[in-house]
């Protein structure tokens, strides 16, 4: 084996891996939605505006929102358009690209989503702080960065 390389794990073990993650997610997720911090918004419709707010001025190309969200292009259409229409984000042009599409939070999108965000975060800390210790934190998140990271290294099946 060259110097770097690693062996790469058993079937069994990703796949036990992956199954307990994302049940660990599934079960965060359900806990999140019940919660009583979204207000008149939905989860999803927070995670664009929560999405939005890390953007620089809060403004994103609709595509890099689809790319961020498992909505469909569609579902991500209407829910923009929504959103618009509760003046929490606003769309308009792409400079140099007549068919992009950006989306921009409103005065009343910063208000909404750093008021969710609040509430949000303490139940993040009551679920997932109350699970971990900080030292059990800080390995999950580089865990989880580092899968992330190295997705894009990773040919799809269709591409090998």
């Amino acid at each position: 084996m060259t110097e770097g390389a690693r062996e790469l794990p058993g079937t069994r073990e990703a796949a036990e891996a992956w199954e307990s993650l994302f049940r660990a997610q599934v079960a965060l997720m359900r806990r999140f939605q019940r919660d009583d911090v979204w207000g008149d918004l939905s989860i999803r419709e927070y995670d664009v505006l929560f999405t939005l707010s890390g953007c620089p001025d809060g403004t994103a190309r609709l595509r890099d929102l689809g790319e961020n969200s498992l909505l469909t292009q569609p579902s991500l259409s209407r829910m923009v358009e929504r959103l618009e229409q509760d003046g929490l984000v606003r769309r308009g042009p792409v400079e140099g690209d007549a068919r992009g599409v950006a989306v921009a939070l409103t005065q009343d999108g910063w208000r909404v989503q750093r008021e969710i965000g609040r509430r949000h975060v303490r139940t993040i800390r009551r679920l997932v702080g109350g699970a971990l210790d900080a030292q059990e934190l800080a390995t999950l998140q580089a865990l989880t960065d580092k899968l992330r990271a190295a997705q894009a290294g990773i040919p799809d099946e269709s591409d090998a």
